[in-house]
């Protein structure tokens, strides 16, 4: 379902069961070799944890925005709080409170996105043009994570779309390529198998050139009316609300326009469980658990009993099912 006020769809509640994959990714890790149960729990031995023991941190400032169709929503957001706190972002560690611990040190200006590829006029955008050079606008996006559990949350940006037209993309451009940053010194996990999940970075992702121009598909800057934090991706990230959450890549330095289809990390690391599209569909179990139903994270402990049915393409159907009409979704998971 597409979060507009025309358009409304009512999540059915199944029965409520306990939390029992959490971190089940990790067990991929650790049977790969690349994750030691001691490493990740001791978290006093972990590089960079000095950082989040000094006295600094992380600033975010309030962005001007427009609200957008994508805010009259039937989902209670949620809260804001849990949304930094919560986060899978490997490169700051593969714990869910590591990254907020571990990237308050984090440095975003300067920076420059480059825009390149099979486009006519490639671009680069540094950091106060990535506030100032498209339209920034609220939309409430539900998250849902390939490990069973989603959010509701107020994301600020601009439309994917608008950046690939500035570029003017050529006849050969048929996917787009993502690429995080790679900076071992800052990001404490890159340069820690560890800490880092056995990930090899940076991290990379890739849409069609069809899925970068709908018009869902979102270049965040912001959440909750103020720049992304550290651990959100700041300072721009995508967002794919029909889709698992491991999709949106986070710090992005460079979006190249490609002819072939792109690697992406976890299709990398475990092709037989992260499939390159990574659409939601509660009919296509994860490998090692079902995708029937999620947990959504509320203002609850962080185990509350809040289990809700998955929706096809997280609800979001009517906006981006023409984009596979046809296809096996099964086999192109």
């Amino acid at each position: 379902m597409l979060i507009k006020s025309k358009k409304s769809s009512e999540f059915l509640e199944s029965q409520v069961t306990d939390e029992t994959i959490y971190q089940s990714r990790r067990k991929v890790l650790k049977q790969l070799g690349f994750v030691g149960a001691s490493a990740l729990l001791a978290g006093n031995s972990l590089p960079g944890k000095a950082w989040a023991e000094s006295n600094s941190t992380f600033k975010t400032s309030a962005l001007n925005f427009k609200k957008s169709e994508y805010t009259n929503v039937p989902d209670k957001l949620t809260p804001e709080q849990k949304v930094i706190s919560h986060n899978n972002f490997y490169e700051f560690g593969a714990k869910k409170d590591q990254p907020a611990e571990l990237a308050q040190h984090f440095k975003v200006d300067p920076w420059q996105l480059k825009i390149t590829g099979e486009v006519d006029k490639p671009f680069t955008l540094d950091y106060d043009e990535l506030f100032s050079s498209f339209t920034i606008e609220e939309r409430i996006y539900r998250l849902r994570c390939v490990e069973a559990w989603s959010m509701v949350i107020p994301w600020l940006g601009f439309r994917l779309a608008d950046v690939i037209k500035k570029a003017q993309p050529n006849s050969k451009a048929k996917y787009v390529a993502f690429k995080t940053l790679h900076d071992p010194k800052q990001m404490p996990g890159q340069s820690n198998r560890y800490l880092g999940g056995g990930i090899q970075y940076p991290y990379i992702e890739g849409l069609r050139i069809d899925e970068a121009m709908n018009d869902l598909t979102l270049l965040s800057v912001g959440l909750y009316g103020k720049t992304l934090p550290p651990q959100n991706g700041a300072p721009i990230r995508l967002v794919t609300p029909w889709k698992y959450g491991f999709k949106s890549i986070k710090s992005i330095i460079e979006i190249k326009l490609v002819e072939k289809m792109p690697k992406t990390t976890w299709n990398k690391l475990a092709p037989n469980e992260y499939g390159f599209y990574a659409n939601v569909n509660p009919d296509v179990d994860h490998p090692r658990w079902s995708q029937a139903s999620e947990r959504r994270i509320t203002s609850g402990g962080l185990f509350a009993r809040n289990r809700i049915e998955t929706q096809m393409f997280n609800g979001y159907g009517e906006e981006v099912a023409d984009l596979y009409k046809g296809m096996n979704l099964g086999k192109y998971y």
